[in-house]
């Protein structure tokens, strides 16, 4: 009896492998199956024009309606002729309220650092010449696909033709690698020029690789291929890839098999619920479990129709976006209440305004994550800084900091401000308008932004929210340091990590460098903050409009380090 119940429950969870082994590697965008939890939002550009868009937005609205995509309280519209299209409410909305749910069948997604999309893949002569692009090259495909209806959306042998969505996607962006050289200048910030630069250059090898691996059923301009990678990269959100949606069809059999061991008098209840707690433990080892084991370094990113049309504020964001794990979608819910014809707003991350105007097209005003890279310690006027303070700088304390890595590289020909999932590197300094004098001590391995940042020149990175790193002001306190605060110090620069830890006079000579530095960017500047401050008032007399992303951008980045002199005082 024993062998014979063995050897039934043995072959209950043979029959279960296909479902319990649902952890492989991830499927298609295209087919019905999609993954779960993506918990960082990343959405939209800045629309240069509503108005053809606007009136596509109906069509698009039945589109969404035929094909399974739930709206409710809300709808797409523009509350005013410079807002562009948003969500926008259209009754009173309570808190955690659904407002938008999207199968997972009708979006489009991308796996890193292997993407296992044979629909997609199959558009290019090999899947490996796909997996060499970035993700958002190869979302650009996609969209390319999807706008030329080489490629359908949908489940199973549902397909749906995604025409009504590509046509209320912008198709012109704001974003500074559509400006001139003259535009870019007008930045008055040479790290994102350079960032531009080399994005530029990014995305024309990604785009000759791709052009000429193509099948022959689909042509490609470089334009069609950067308006994608613009949608991708200001649509789409991400988050670590963590197992497949719930299926039902597991249970349901186990259920049924159950149902014939004890009515068949095959074994007990007893016997029946332990088989069956075989399973159940399966299913929870294989979505949530076994994914974060094997899949720990994938990425998914994910764009959804209807959601990716809501816009975005640092702070106070409206809505949140999420992935149903019981109905296999994405939802944009409600996080607080709000009153009809009212805009729902999610945010992006915390972006500073470099990362909003490279890749969406924007800029936030008083963006509490904002961040201003001035150049490493070693580019500094240190016979500035002696002037201010008073004091000598040694040659001894320089060579220390050299050793210590905290003046920055010496090679700045690769300095990247914005590369994706790199961090700062090498003696950044941190200035936040929220916090003062704050961070990390510990700088080998400091990260500035989550996403598209890296500091490789080591340049002094000053931020509202994270004050001045410790770390550099740690290196301020032993450079200008007499020689009896550096004995009192054990010679040691560890022993400057603490405020004070020099003395008060060395902490408020310290103070006094770093505000000394940031005066001097601000005066290198081709425009003072009045100056740009009067512009914005005259109502961007004579400009077009990259000129005025360019003047407001400016006047954001003078600002943070105005406010960050004030706190230095």
């Amino acid at each position: 009896m024993l062998g014979r119940q063995m050897w039934w429950w043995l072959s209950v969870l043979i029959v279960q492998m296909p479902f319990v082994a649902g952890f492989q590697a991830p499927r298609s965008p295209f087919s019905a199956i999609k993954r779960r939890a993506l918990t960082t939002t990343v959405h939209r550009a800045t629309r240069v024009s509503t108005g053809e868009r606007m009136i596509n937005q109906s069509a698009f609205s039945a589109w969404a309606l035929e094909n399974g995509i739930q709206v409710g309280g809300i709808k797409i519209d523009s509350l005013g002729p410079s807002s562009g299209l948003g969500l926008v409410s259209t009754q009173t909305i309570p808190a955690n309220k659904v407002l938008i749910n999207v199968p997972s069948s009708m979006s489009l997604s991308v796996q890193t650092p292997k993407d296992y999309n044979r629909k997609a893949s199959d558009l290019c002569s090999s899947r490996d010449i796909y997996n060499s692009l970035p993700w958002y090259g190869q979302l650009s495909l996609q969209l390319n696909a999807l706008d030329q209806n080489i490629l359908t959306m949908g489940g199973g042998g549902d397909q749906k033709t995604a025409k009504p969505w590509m046509d209320v996607l912008p198709r012109k962006f704001s974003t500074p690698i559509h400006f001139t050289d003259e535009e870019l200048e007008e930045l008055q910030y040479p790290f994102l020029v350079t960032a531009v630069n080399k994005q530029k250059k990014q995305w024309l090898e990604s785009y000759a690789t791709l052009s000429s691996n193509l099948n022959n059923n689909m042509a490609l301009s470089y334009e069609d291929f950067q308006w994608g990678c613009e949608c991708a990269r200001s649509r789409a959100f991400s988050g670590s890839f963590s197992g497949s949606a719930f299926n039902v069809k597991p249970y349901a059999f186990t259920l049924l098999l159950i149902t014939a061991y004890v009515g068949l008098g095959l074994g007990s209840l007893d016997q029946a619920a332990n088989g069956a707690a075989i399973v159940v433990c399966g299913n929870i080892l294989k979505d949530f479990v076994f994914p974060k084991l094997l899949f720990k370094d994938t990425q998914t990113y994910v764009i959804c129709p209807y959601i990716d049309m809501a816009n975005h504020v640092g702070l106070g964001a409206s809505g949140n976006v999420a992935f149903e794990y019981f109905s296999d979608g994405y939802s944009l819910a409600s996080n607080q209440a709000g009153v009809a014809a009212e805009e729902v707003y999610i945010s992006y991350g915390s972006r500073s305004n470099d990362q909003l105007l490279q890749y969406y097209g924007f800029v936030e005003e008083n963006n509490p994550f904002d961040v201003y890279l001035l150049p490493p310690i070693r580019e500094w006027d240190i016979e500035a800084l002696e002037t201010a303070i008073g004091r000598t700088v040694s040659s001894g304390r320089l060579l220390k900091l050299e050793r210590a890595g905290l003046l920055g590289n010496t090679d700045n020909s690769d300095t990247e401000v914005f590369r994706e999932d790199a961090s700062n590197k090498g003696g950044g300094v941190v200035v936040s308008r929220q916090d003062g004098v704050l961070g990390n001590t510990d700088n080998s391995d400091t990260e500035v932004f989550r996403e598209d940042a890296s500091n490789k020149g080591g340049g002094v990175v000053v931020s509202r929210q994270d004050g001045v790193d410790p770390a550099v002001m740690q290196a301020l306190r032993a450079l200008i340091s007499t020689d009896e605060e550096w004995e009192g110090a054990g010679e040691a620069i560890g022993n400057f990590s603490v405020e004070y830890s020099g003395g008060e006079e060395n902490e408020r000579l310290t103070r006094l460098a770093a505000r000394t530095a940031i005066e001097l960017e601000l005066a290198s500047k081709a425009t003072s903050l009045e100056d740009d401050e009067n512009l914005i008032e005259m109502k961007f007399v004579e400009q077009n409009e990259n000129e005025q992303l360019a003047l407001r951008f400016r006047i954001e980045k003078k600002r943070l380090l105005r406010d960050t002199i004030s706190r230095l005082q």
